[in-house]
């Protein structure tokens, strides 16, 4: 049986940034990755582009729960870290509305400097290792695998993600190796996920994107608003504006098992309802047609589709509708189609600073198997890259 001084199970973001923080300690380090390939997740992140971090990086963009833990990782290795991290493996990076991306625009140029670090330092994979469970010795923490593969270790960093995108490695499995180990486990759901809607109007316009203000209401509860796109399609509604708002609706209806759920659409955000009114009466006047009543102000397509709102006459109905759309939610898509997880193992269980559990010692965790949960734009992989960072650092 091999022995290492640690053994980082999950080759992602923040397994690959453990093993290297480890191993410039000068320990022995090695990678399980369950998969026969590193960084997948890298790969696809930012459509192929790697959205890997954020000008606006702070803790207030994770969920509440999480602040303290990720402000104490932060403190250690915040966003001037990880760019100079990065440029210290030859990686440039520029900025796009506050998302900052790899001057190449690939994903793959990330995971190839990450590689060739790994490769400097020596640090050895293991592929296709899905770890089944782990024993502790008098001395030492096994870890084991489904093929029957054991390695030895002193401290184990555990990094094996989420419950998203599962064709790419992650599906949840390691929760039940943290809950093993008398962890709790705030229950996994999807997240910036679409959105599942029975309305004729989803019918009629799958396909058409607008510009939108959205809003979710939970329980007659209105949250903040999101301006962004809008996606119309065949099972509802998604676009950056409904995944900016999915989480807490995913909690509400796939954790809580809660029914009364919205989402309000302002279908004309740069107008209030005073100057749309005044626009609605002035076409009115000029004698136009009910489905040229909003051509020029949203696309053709849903001209035709809301001409009904202008067939009865009655214009301040019209305008509510178009400034407040009101789409009951039935629920969310799947993980195949969740950017990221919402839920996982209890951050009280975690020590601040060093990521270490407060149960079992010698065992650390970083990334989404914790329940940490940043925006889109950036921040999710930049959790990876500190946490796993500060997660290799201890002695």
């Amino acid at each position: 049986m091999d022995k290492y001084s640690t053994v980082v199970i999950g080759g992602g973001a923040a397994g690959i940034c453990a093993a290297i923080s480890k191993a410039r300690t000068g320990e022995s380090v090695i990678i399980c990755e369950k998969t026969g390939q590193l960084g997948k997740k890298i790969l696809a992140s930012g459509n192929g582009r790697c959205n890997l971090l954020n000008d606006n990086f702070s803790d207030v963009y994770y969920n509440p729960a999480a602040r303290d833990l990720v402000k104490s990782v932060f403190g250690i290795f915040g966003k001037p870290e990880i760019l100079e991290f990065f440029r210290g493996l030859g990686l440039e990076t520029f900025s796009l509305d506050s998302r900052i991306f790899p001057i190449t625009n690939q994903a793959a140029s990330v995971l190839k400097v990450l590689e060739m670090e790994l490769k400097r330092l020596n640090v050895p994979v293991v592929y296709n290792f899905d770890c089944s469970g782990l024993s502790f010795s008098e001395s030492d923490i096994i870890v084991a695998a489904n093929s029957g593969e054991k390695i030895a270790c002193q401290k184990l960093i555990i990094t094996g993600g989420g419950k998203s995108y599962p064709a790419l490695g992650s599906d949840g499995s390691i929760f039940k190796l943290a809950g093993q180990l008398g962890h709790t486990i705030v229950e996994p759901v999807p997240s910036a996920v679409p959105l599942l809607v029975k309305d004729n109007l989803c019918h009629l316009l799958q396909g058409q994107k607008i510009f939108a203000v959205t809003k979710s209401i939970i329980d007659g509860k209105p949250s903040g608003e999101v301006r962004g796109e809008l996606l119309f399609t065949k099972y509802g509604l998604s676009g950056t504006c409904i995944l900016d708002i999915s989480e807490e609706i995913s909690i509400a209806i796939n954790r809580h098992h809660k029914k009364d759920v919205f989402v309000s659409v302002d279908m004309v955000p740069f107008m209030d309802k005073g100057q749309l009114k005044h626009q609605i009466e002035e076409r009115i006047n000029k004698g136009y047609s009910p489905e040229e009543m909003l051509a020029g102000i949203l696309p053709n397509k849903l001209c035709v589709a809301l001409k009904a709102l202008f067939e009865n006459g009655n214009i301040d109905t019209a305008v509510e509708l178009l400034k407040n759309k009101r789409f009951k939610i039935n629920g969310t898509r799947g993980w195949n189609e969740a950017e990221f997880t919402s839920g996982g193992i209890n951050v009280n269980e975690i020590n601040a600073g060093t990521l270490e559990s407060k149960l079992p010692k010698g065992i650390y965790f970083a990334g989404e198997i914790l329940d940490v949960n940043g925006r889109r734009g950036g921040y999710n992989l930049g959790w990876a890259w500190a946490s796993g960072f500060v997660a290799g650092q201890t002695k």
